[in-house]
């Protein structure tokens, strides 16, 4: 392979939870190296207006789907309307998530099957309806994942649990569906400041700590996100499944 650039024109990706923060990022990063984005969301409508927009500014198709991915039925119907609109699908990023913040023992049961269905069990629906569409070319399927899957954080259990199962199934989906051509894996970032940390009550504390701790010297974007998952939706990582890749300026390697 002697040309190394990344060329995903004529692909078509499904950003889940792309109206902001790290799903626009990556939908966007996705449409500048040419590939549609069909972009979900659920409560945020001129959010997801603006990232559309933000894509056909890169020369992109770009189409916004309101589906509560929590919901299998909505999925269901997610996946017909990209197939009815762009005829296909390539590449599937699962990074909608949601979860309840608190210490394990105050979580209640309502607490952690919804924390689990959004963040783990979301994926195996939007794989098993996704895939179809892919084809005998194969596709890409990346799961956003965080550091709480293998570290304690204060008030992450439920969180860092679903992130946990999520990781696991990736192992599972990639050894499934490598045969059929379709690269599984997931990136797991460090500590961003997006909207979703704004609902940490130690946010503060969490980033003031992650910026002292991380070799590189600053917090982790949600472009350093994008740009891993632009290198796993690419041809030069075909032969990397079931891995969880991490980001995060080094913050993780010291313990």
């Amino acid at each position: 392979m002697n040309d190394l650039s990344i060329n995903l024109k004529g692909k078509v990706a499904l950003v889940t939870g792309g109206s902001r923060g790290i799903g626009r990022a990556i939908a966007a990063r996705l449409a500048e190296a040419g590939a549609d984005v069909a972009v979900n969301y659920l409560r945020k409508q001129t959010a997801a207006n603006e990232t559309v927009a933000l894509v056909e500014s890169k020369g992109a198709r770009a189409l916004a789907i309101r589906a509560n991915v929590a919901d299998h039925e909505n999925i269901h119907h997610m996946i017909d309307e990209i197939k009815n609109y762009f005829g296909k699908l390539d590449i599937l990023i699962s990074n909608a998530a949601s979860g309840v913040l608190k210490p394990a023992m105050e979580l209640t049961e309502r607490h952690w099957h919804w924390t689990m269905d959004i963040n783990a069990g979301t994926l195996l629906p939007l794989a098993q309806y996704a895939v179809p569409l892919m084809g005998e070319s194969g596709g890409k399927i990346v799961a956003v994942s965080s550091l709480g899957s293998v570290r304690a954080i204060p008030n992450y259990a439920a969180v860092g649990a679903s992130k946990a199962a999520l990781e696991s199934l990736i192992r599972h989906l990639a050894a499934e569906l490598a045969p059929q051509g379709v690269c599984v894996n997931a990136v797991s970032a460090g500590v961003i400041d997006t909207d979703a940390l704004k609902h940490f009550p130690n946010r503060d504390q969490l980033i003031q700590v992650s910026l002292e701790k991380t070799p590189s010297g600053r917090l982790t974007t949600p472009e350093d996100v994008a740009n891993i998952v632009l290198f796993l939706c690419s041809p030069l990582a075909k032969q990397i499944q079931g891995q969880t890749i991490i980001v995060d300026g080094g913050y993780s390697i010291l313990g």
